[in-house]
């Protein structure tokens, strides 16, 4: 059976709980509340296991905060034995519109410091990473205010639609590949 590792990036405890800088998070308990998955608390994260179509799918909030998540990532990728391949890193994007999905299979960590520790810890740009545009309309120095801050209205009447999108493409990632899945939702 095909396993993968898809690591939704976030930060623990309910203050983080709604804010842009966890969607990660908020993809995963989206695709597990609609699959009825419970999450577990394990070594370095919550994770829960979701099987489709053939697939297994390791679901992994990580426990570390943001930007120590490559200890986690690294961890139970080897713990897994899961190729570097079928791993998919979920995150935050201040450089897409609200909403828009960027799928890509290498790049640069664009100033995200979860993705850089993932690259410093996996020693390699070369890994799968699902961007969720949150968009950048904060005033200038106020990056950081908005990144931690809570969904506006507008915002929260338009995820789920968003959030449904998030979960067919990561079944796409796991079934039809990194390739076709690109081609089907980037942009979308």
């Amino acid at each position: 059976m095909k396993k993968f590792l898809i690591v939704g990036l976030g930060n623990i405890g309910d203050k983080y709980h709604n804010t842009r800088h966890n969607i990660g998070f908020k993809v995963l308990d989206f695709l597990a509340h609609k699959e009825d998955l419970t999450f577990t608390t394990d070594k370095l994260g919550d994770l829960t296991t979701y099987k489709f179509k053939g697939r297994t799918f390791i679901l992994l909030k990580p426990s570390t905060y943001m930007n120590l998540s490559g200890k986690s990532v690294l961890y139970w990728l080897t713990k897994e034995k899961i190729p570097l391949e079928n791993l998919l890193i979920i995150t935050d994007d201040l450089n897409l519109p609200f909403g828009s999905i960027r799928l890509k299979t290498k790049g640069s960590d664009g100033g995200h410091n979860g993705l850089k520790d993932i690259q410093d810890k996996l020693n390699t740009t070369k890994y799968n990473r699902f961007r969720f545009g949150i968009s950048d309309e904060f005033s200038q120095g106020r990056q950081v205010d908005y990144v931690l801050g809570e969904w506006n209205e507008d915002e929260n009447n338009r995820l789920p639609e968003r959030l449904e999108k998030a979960a067919e493409l990561i079944k796409s990632f796991g079934t039809a590949g990194i390739s076709n899945t690109m081609n089907s939702f980037n942009g979308k």
